[in-house]
């Protein structure tokens, strides 16, 4: 609970955000409150996996869990969590609804393209959420933020793509004094 990145993975990973979220507040521009600002945009739907819904592994030992976001979770519309352990549809404030999932990737990602109403769909995570989709070659643009971190263990987002990872190029690389902002789009 206290370290959901992992050990000695703070609040540095993020701290990029939180700077460009709040650039994007005052009105201001730049490379990491424009990349946020355009990673926002038509949003209409995510997929996420359990880890990144929360902590809890196994079966639901009570569904008292909500996420990490508290009452009102940032996404305002359906998420479809995949998991091995399913649970009631959760409805929270400000139109965020988390739907629990077993079903094939080609289903979630059609019922949040349903649910989504001709806006673009977002893979949230994690890794293992990503990595399938990527195989998959169900994403047409993944946007990368490397932050300059050492952690030295943890899921590597890239790996165990097999040949999925073919079907993708690098159209931009651009860094700021934070991070840098790396997107794949599929060929």
């Amino acid at each position: 609970m206290d370290a959901p990145f992992g050990d000695g993975v703070g609040d540095g990973l993020h701290s990029w955000f939180v700077s460009a979220a709040e650039d994007s507040a005052a009105g201001k521009t730049g490379i990491d409150a424009d990349y946020l600002a355009r990673g926002e945009q038509n949003i209409g739907a995510t997929i996420m996996g359990r880890n990144m819904f929360g902590p809890q592994r196994g079966p639901w030992e009570d569904e008292s869990w909500t996420g990490w976001w508290g009452d009102n979770p940032p996404y305002h519309h359906d998420v479809f969590v995949h998991t091995h352990h399913l649970r009631p549809a959760l409805e929270m404030a400000g139109g965020t609804t988390f739907h629990f999932t077993d079903e094939p990737l080609e289903t979630v990602l059609q019922r949040a393209f349903d649910a989504a109403g001709g806006k673009d769909v977002r893979i949230g995570g994690g890794a293992a959420v990503i990595q399938q989709y990527l195989r998959a070659q169900l994403i047409d643009e993944l946007h990368l933020v490397i932050a300059p971190m050492l952690i030295g263990r943890g899921e590597r987002l890239l790996d165990n793509l097999g040949d999925g990872i073919d079907g993708y190029r690098v159209s931009e690389l651009v860094a700021s004094p934070a991070v840098t902002h790396a997107v794949l789009v599929r060929r």
